[in-house]
């Protein structure tokens, strides 16, 4: 999805009330889940929920949880606790006040963040 850049404002208090600078789409097979994870460990504020999905944002993100359509979830195992992917062709990053402090509140919420860290210019 593409938005027209002079729609896009940050208000006053940094939070986007139009479309936001970017943004990103997670499927998941258990959304309420999912949304906590994120919530939790990002600091992202709910605007919306419904059966299907969660709207997520920050000052730098909007992010939507959305849940696998029920025919597609029925044929995922997701393993307890949940196994950390590598091999997904897309990767999302955030950056964090502390990558200790993120690893501690991930585990409260049944996630985890990778040990690798990265280093260049960007980051």
């Amino acid at each position: 999805m593409l938005f027209r850049a002079d729609l896009v404002e940050a208000g006053d208090n940094g939070s986007m009330p139009g479309p936001a600078r970017a943004g990103a789409v997670i499927y998941a097979v258990d959304l309420t889940r999912m949304a906590v994870f994120y919530e939790t460990l990002l600091g992202l504020r709910r605007l919306s929920a419904t059966a299907d999905h969660a709207s997520l944002e920050s000052a730098d993100i909007h992010l939507v949880v959305h849940a696998v359509p029920a025919i597609i979830a029925s044929t995922i195992t997701i393993a307890s606790p949940p196994e950390l992917r590598e091999d997904t062709p897309i990767k999302l990053f955030f950056t964090v006040p502390s990558l200790d402090e993120a690893q501690r509140v991930a585990s409260t919420v049944g996630g985890e963040v990778f040990d690798e860290t990265w280093e260049g210019e960007g980051f």
